[in-house]
């Protein structure tokens, strides 16, 4: 009889994983299987390592469980809480709860490589903050405990103290798995920004040197607070955040900033020849590297408008440089950008230096010609002319560079305030970051379509700004972000307002933002008699699903269990009955969803094919059937929408003639070409 395969029920197996990547690369380097030749990896590499030998590298203890963290493989999943949600059947919106570092995991089946930007505030590690533990063996058990899903004997998160003796350790081993799993989930032109202070930035830029890699480093981004903290005797008080910015590869472009204040104001030419507004900047290059020895080819005379020869002469006399080539400009000069100017008194007009550096960049400098112009310097003051050439450059489409230093933006008492009006001004939330600092993220790396991911969600700054952003730019950029159900205590504001957990506020701030927004669509709906879209097939998405980590609906196989016969006996009699007799048929099904590799906002259709029910799946690409009595008609008319996969769940084959129809299926299903048949 055919076998029909096990769906995997685990989340992606990253070591397994990471060696297919190396075997791509490197296919000579592996025996049978993904087994791993070193030697000839080595010799493969032109290397002869000395294993003995130090390196260069950051070590700390518990890295090597690090490692073993992040190659345990997940047994959870995520359960749909509609009615938590807002349009679940239609938003692309997520918002999980759970621990993040098994939601990572989780993920990684269904959206590596589909994250364009991640966005993370953890804990700074102050010595008072909240930590996840640190143990690779007890993640899952320790949150089921934690979020009272079992019993509550068991270990407990808590604060990572600066008296502890693996004070900045703990830290670490909190973060470094969990930025190695979002790498993974990052496009290639993706990025990720993660906001710290002065407590662990060196720390943290050593490990994120190692995981997306020194030359992926794309700057560290210094957010001015507004406030000082830190202020003792002691020490310095500190004024700013930092904020690393990695790259997943060099394919990341950085978008620039809309040009404000005196960098627009320069653009105050009134449009003359149909191209827009303009300003003007002197073609001789002003500034840094604008002598003649600098670029020889852009030393030459040009006509001015009275027919005299007009050479590039700096202000003290000496011999400067045009910012272009003989051909160039010659270009300019043809499609009119070049405007003329009669100095009053020869007179140099000032100029400005930055701006002259960012059009160098934008103008092509051509200095393939060979300069024929030969002045002594003695002669220089014969060729000074009253005429200076100025070249026009347009404001559609133009941005100013990113800058390092945001000092710009509203600090965290905005933060504050936008927080406090969406709760009756009340405090529910410590240091939420404003939501103008990040849609400036956005605004750098984001496209029309893309997923930003925050894992350490906190009160939802993240989520309030990208809905904001769409609103406000008619993009329509998804969110997933993850919050633990951090408990609050009760002398807090948080608790005495009705909040038990740090995610209840994370939801209802994303609501009460949607609903804020919901009222200013309808009314310009009303006023402009129009969608917010021009076009009608794109909708503002104001809605988000809700799903929480919780244990697998299957009993699977734990690994680690004690070898001793009496507790496998046990644990084969539990798995006789594998499906959790709680388990909702919902969340079963996207269950598979998830451990098959689809996105949980994947579109799902509900159809009746024999009389049973099938879930289709991304259009039929994927045919669930949770019905436990199937049927000879419902296998046949299962294969004939010819998905790409099936998966049934096993005791839906019953009765005497089960290993019958299991064989007729698998044939029935080869005979219409899926190949891809399995049941759970």
């Amino acid at each position: 009889m055919s076998e029909i395969q096990k769906q995997e029920l685990t989340s992606m197996n990253i070591a397994e994983e990471q060696l297919r990547k190396l075997k791509e690369l490197f296919p000579e380097a592996f025996t049978e299987g993904l087994k791993v030749d070193w030697a000839k990896l080595r010799l493969t590499l032109g290397q002869s390592i000395d294993v003995g030998k130090e390196r260069y590298g950051m070590n700390w203890p518990g890295k090597a469980d690090c490692f073993k963290t992040i190659q345990q493989p997940s047994i959870a999943t995520l359960i749909p809480a509609r009615d938590e949600s807002v349009d679940f059947d239609t938003t692309e919106n997520l918002f999980i709860e759970g621990d993040n570092l098994e939601v990572l995991k989780l993920l990684q089946k269904s959206y590596l490589g589909k994250i364009k930007i991640i966005s993370i505030d953890p804990p700074y590690n102050t010595g008072k903050d909240f930590i996840y533990p640190d143990n690779y063996t007890e993640n899952l058990d320790t949150y089921l405990e934690y979020t009272g899903q079992v019993g509550s004997d068991g270990k407990k998160f808590g604060t990572n103290t600066d008296t502890d003796g693996r004070y900045h350790s703990k830290w670490l081993n909190m973060m470094y798995p969990r930025l190695f799993l979002a790498k993974n989930l990052l496009t290639d032109d993706g990025v990720i920004f993660i906001s710290i202070d002065d407590a662990e930035v060196l720390n943290l830029i050593a490990i994120c040197n190692e995981i997306f890699g020194e030359e992926n480093f794309r700057g560290n981004i210094i957010r001015a607070t507004g406030t000082t903290t830190g202020q003792d005797a002691k020490k310095i008080g500190s004024s700013y955040d930092y904020c690393l910015c990695y790259s997943k590869s060099s394919a990341y472009s950085l978008k620039g900033l809309p040009l404000s204040g005196k960098d627009l104001n320069r653009f105050n030419n009134d449009d003359n020849d149909g191209k827009g507004k303009y300003a003007l900047l002197q073609l001789r290059k002003t500034g840094n590297a604008d002598r003649k020895e600098d670029r020889e080819s852009m030393f030459f005379p040009t006509n001015a408008p009275d027919g005299s020869l007009v050479y590039p002469i700096g202000p003290s006399d000496y011999l400067s440089r045009w910012r272009v080539g003989k051909s160039k400009l010659t270009s300019f000069i043809n499609d009119n950008l070049i405007v003329w100017k009669e100095m009053v008194d020869n007179i140099e007009e000032d100029e400005d230096s930055e701006e002259d550096d960012e059009l160098e960049v934008n103008v092509v400098s051509d200095d393939s010609e060979n300069s024929s112009e030969i002045i002594n310097d003695e002669d220089i003051s014969k060729y000074k002319s009253k005429w200076r050439p100025y070249v026009k450059y347009y404001l559609s489409g133009r941005t100013k560079q990113v800058s390092n230093l945001w000092n710009d933006i509203d600090g965290n008492k905005k933060g504050s305030i936008e927080l406090k009006k969406l709760f009756d001004k009340k405090k529910v939330f410590d240091n939420p970051k404003p939501t103008a600092f990040i849609k400036r993220q956005i605004e750098i790396s984001c496209g029309d379509n893309d997923i930003f991911l925050d894992f350490f969600a906190g009160s939802g700054s993240s989520a309030h700004a990208v809905l904001e952003y769409n609103h406000e730019n008619q993009k329509n950029i998804k969110f997933i972000t993850v919050q633990l159900p951090e408990q609050t205590t009760k002398k807090t504001i948080a608790f005495k307002s009705g909040f038990k957990t740090i995610s209840e506020i994370t939801k209802l701030r994303i609501e009460h933002v949607i609903q804020q927004l919901k009222k200013l669509v309808n009314e310009k709906n009303k006023k402009n008699k129009e969608l917010l879209f021009n076009d009608g097939n794109q909708r503002f998405d104001l809605g988000f699903k809700v799903f929480k980590l919780s244990k697998s609906n299957f009993k699977i196989w734990d690994s680690t269990l004690e070898k001793e016969p009496e507790v496998i006996q046990a644990k084969l009699f539990e798995h006789i009955q594998h499906i959790s007799p709680e388990a909702e048929q919902e969340a079963i099904l996207y269950e598979l969803l998830l451990k098959s590799g689809f996105q949980l906002t994947t579109p799902i259709a509900k159809l009746t094919l024999a009389g049973l029910t099938v879930f289709s799946i991304a259009e039929g690409q994927l045919l669930i059937c949770l019905e436990k009595e199937l049927t000879h008609d419902c296998i046949k008319a299962i294969a004939e929408m010819q998905p790409t996969r099936v998966i049934c769940l096993d005791e839906g084959f019953k009765g005497e003639n089960a290993d019958a129809l299991k064989t007729n299926a698998v044939q029935i299903m080869k005979s219409k070409g899926v190949v891809n048949f399995r049941t759970v």
